[in-house]
């Protein structure tokens, strides 16, 4: 069913998954805003669901980091800072570039053909308009990265890490020259890979993470700079503080 979200809802088997997919996939491309509440209430009656189904999903959703939960105000998505979006490009950046490094290593020929298939979907993605397709195609070449690594401790921890970059990457597309320099970016990692050479694939990633957290964070501070002055011109925010006043 049409929500005013814009995505579209299907009342599914495995109800609570649904819901959980749902709504984390309306938060990472953008259509939730970071800060926004979720009213249970409307959410309930939109998609047709009880609120125990409703809660169990946002509990989920609060262990990945996506929302908060607090007493008396109910769940809000989360709202990235400069600094909580440096700390998770550093992570990303040493666990991307060893899982593209350990691919590079030890994954089959199949799996190289299968990364091949998910740059050429991505690549497909990328010439058209839909973005949700496109976050959808990153993570497809995150899942294969992921399973050819052969690295247990890093397919548990990224993905988690990844849900919370997509906050980001969602807002990084705004700069229009972002994709082209991404893909070409993506291109390179392959390379690598299909080269056998891990040093260079773990190289590549790990420059291709500098890059992105470089457009994430100008996005970023843009936001919050808009954010701040329409925060200023609200009537009776004088003597509140600037920008840069402590909260």
């Amino acid at each position: 069913m049409p929500t005013p979200t814009g995505a579209v809802f299907e009342k599914p088997t495995t109800l609570r998954t649904r819901v959980e997919e749902f709504l984390r996939t309306s938060i990472m491309d953008g259509r939730i805003k970071g800060g926004e509440r979720l009213r249970e209430a409307e959410l309930c009656e939109q998609l047709n669901i009880s609120r125990s189904t409703l809660r169990e999903a946002l509990r989920t959703l609060e262990a990945e980091r996506l929302i908060s939960i607090e007493p008396h105000r109910g769940p809000t998505v989360v709202r990235i800072t400069e600094k909580a979006a440096r700390d998770l490009y550093s992570l990303r950046a040493l666990l991307e570039g060893f899982a593209a490094h350990e691919f590079a290593r030890l994954a089959s020929d199949p799996d190289v053909e299968r990364l091949r298939k998910a740059v050429d979907a991505l690549h497909r993605q990328a010439k058209g308009s839909n973005k949700s397709a496109l976050l959808a195609a990153k993570r497809d070449f995150y899942d294969v990265l992921l399973s050819g690594c052969d690295n247990d401790l890093i397919k548990d921890m990224l993905p988690g890490l990844l849900s919370r970059i997509n906050l980001l990457r969602a807002t990084s597309f705004a700069r229009a020259d972002r994709l082209p320099e991404s893909m070409a970016e993506i291109d390179h990692i392959f390379e690598r890979i299909q080269a056998r050479d891990p040093q260079g694939a773990q190289a590549a990633a790990q420059s291709h993470i500098v890059n992105a957290e470089r457009t994430a964070l100008e996005v970023l501070r843009r936001q919050q700079e808009e954010a701040s002055t329409r925060e200023g011109d609200r009537p009776g925010t004088e003597g509140r503080g600037g920008p840069g006043a402590a909260g």
